[in-house]
């Protein structure tokens, strides 16, 4: 009896060891939430440990809460492929910009329902995100090909993956646009209007 009670602890004790463990593995999930339907992402917290807890930081101080996805960029001559663009409310105030965690250092790539962090020059990046709807290489970093004056070929940066409500981020993708661009080459992609989103994790 003394045995069995010996392995039993022994063995409760072994759980409890492996437990912190257990949980540093654990992917972070955020659902975001809009008027269309609820996305639910997966955060690589492992392989993009600063973009992930960059986005975690903008969720946890509710900064995305009066956000949108504000741009659908269809694919030329393949609508439902593309990306779908968020972002605070105007009035937030974003976080220092982070360093640029590249494809090539993550290991992620840019495959239907990636998340990923958009930015301008590498180390810009703040509140900005987007999600694939189709598988979207070209977003991937390509250190061997040549960089250019519009291309410096490192990409962007991917840091998760939808789990749920793939169907909500085609619904948006699928809405008009509009809206009056904001940039020079981007016209036909701003939504109006836009679609609100709140964010917690789950």
């Amino acid at each position: 009896m003394d045995g069995i009670v010996r392995r039993s602890v022994l063995g409760a004790g072994l759980l409890l060891a492996g437990a912190p463990r257990a949980l540093a593995a654990a992917k972070p999930r955020v659902a975001i939430k809009t008027s269309h339907g609820t996305i639910v992402v997966e955060l690589e917290a492992q392989k993009a440990p600063l973009t992930s807890a960059n986005f975690l930081h903008y969720v946890e101080a509710n900064k995305y809460d009066g956000g949108s996805f504000y741009r659908a960029n269809r694919t030329t001559g393949a609508p439902k492929d593309g990306t779908i663009v968020g972002g605070m409310a105007p009035k937030q105030r974003p976080f220092p910009p982070i360093a640029h965690e590249s494809t090539t250092m993550t290991g992620l790539r840019h495959r239907a329902g990636t998340i990923s962090l958009g930015r301008y020059a590498p180390g810009s990046a703040t509140a900005d995100f987007f999600i694939c709807a189709a598988d979207e290489p070209y977003l991937d970093a390509h250190p061997h090909a040549k960089v250019t004056k519009d291309d410096d070929q490192l990409g962007y940066a991917a840091f998760g993956q939808v789990v749920q409500g793939m169907s909500v981020v085609r619904t948006i993708l699928a809405l008009p646009t509009p809206g009056k661009s904001r940039f020079p080459g981007m016209e036909g992609q701003w939504l109006d209007p836009v679609v609100p989103i709140s964010m917690r994790r789950v």
